[in-house]
């Protein structure tokens, strides 16, 4: 393309993104008129701002969890903001009619390497969303952070109507903490090298199939087109689901996703490099859930008390949070989330969850 087009183009879409921004305040604006006793009028200016916090994490713990209100309004604005970027109902997954077996594809952030849709890819491909037509009152997304440990967290997250896990982690063992329902999990493709010893013996293929069948119905939603290099460790796991007739609902998130999500965020002045599962996960669920609820989101290696935490509650992988060559922009990202929880727009759990249990007896009617 002549730079003379491409210089026109970039004015183009920054102009439209400016006209968005300056409707997008306009429209704050005016229901925050309409709700002024409900909610402040400098929210999302204050969320900008998050960039010049300090990156210690001492500025991020005091999450008062006593005093929260759920600011329905700057939920619903969130919510809309967003889906002029993307729509998470669709992007979700790609669908079968869009794709057939030997369709070459460019991994995401590889632009240069591609891979094939494979038949096994194919048959596992959903014919509708997984998520269509659904919507949530209470939701929980639950993160992998050792703060998760001893927390007795599990009757919490479970007594929410759809509960969202990240990278297939475990949960029978550590139900206490981090509960057992799943309704929605994550699988990244490295998972099966990094948790199940990239199924080398049958003991370790065992292990993979016994927590890919206690899903029971769930969403499994595999990046698969992310990055070179899991392609054959995707192709395992779809094997075995298809073997094995597992009762998994698969899904694998639309090429724009990560830059969508990633596109919304640098609109608001979140200089993410690349978005976290975690992140990912809220982007999507603004779509399906009115109220949503974070556990296990806790970027450092200490916790408020100064005790040191694990990266992953149930292994010990080390993890330098502030790496200047990892993907992900981890702290940066907690803090914005701690900002949307101090205005309202989620909740941030980070503490113990025993005195904020629902009464079992409401738990077992759900």
């Amino acid at each position: 393309m002549p730079l003379v087009f491409r210089t026109l183009l970039f004015g183009f879409v920054t102009l439209l993104v400016v006209v968005l921004i300056i409707d997008d305040i306009a429209e704050v604006e005016e229901e925050t008129a309409k709700a002024a006793a409900h909610v402040d009028p400098t929210a999302l200016s204050r969320l900008k701002d998050v960039n010049h916090l300090s990156p210690s994490y001492n500025n991020t713990t005091r999450l008062s969890s006593n005093g929260w209100t759920f600011n329905k309004t700057l939920s619903n604005l969130i919510r809309k903001n967003i889906l002029r970027f993307l729509d998470p109902e669709r992007d979700i997954s790609i669908l079968k009619g869009t794709l057939k077996p030997g369709d070459i594809i460019h991994y995401v952030f590889d632009r240069h390497s591609t891979t094939n849709i494979s038949e096994n890819l194919y048959r596992l491909l959903p014919t509708v969303s997984p998520m269509k037509n659904q919507h949530h009152r209470r939701c929980a997304i639950v993160g992998n952070s050792g703060i998760l440990l001893n927390s007795s967290c599990g009757p919490d997250i479970d007594s929410h109507d759809f509960v969202i896990r990240c990278n297939l982690a475990p949960v029978e063992e550590y139900s206490r903490d981090v509960g057992w329902r799943t309704n929605l999990v994550t699988m990244n493709p490295s998972v099966v090298q990094r948790a199940f010893q990239d199924l080398v013996s049958e003991e370790w293929r065992d292990r993979f199939l016994q927590r890919l069948q206690s899903l029971s119905g769930s969403v499994l939603w595999i990046p698969a087109f992310m990055a070179k290099g899991g392609e054959e460790r995707v192709e395992w796991a779809l094997r075995l689901i298809l073997l094995h007739t597992v009762d998994v609902r698969t899904a694998f998130p639309s090429l724009r996703l990560l830059h969508a999500v990633r596109g919304y965020w640098l609109t608001n002045n979140v200089h993410i490099k690349r978005p976290t599962t975690g992140l990912l996960m809220y982007t999507l669920a603004t779509r399906f859930c009115e109220e949503i609820h974070l556990y296990g989101f806790w970027p450092f290696p200490l916790n408020p008390q100064g005790k040191p935490v694990k990266y992953h509650y149930y292994d010990t992988l080390k993890y330098e949070y502030t790496s200047s060559s990892s993907p992900h922009t981890m702290p940066l990202e907690f803090r914005t989330l701690s900002a949307l929880h101090r205005l309202g727009a989620l909740r941030l759990h980070t503490g113990a969850c025993a005195a904020e249990r629902r009464p079992q007896k409401e738990l077992k009617n759900k």
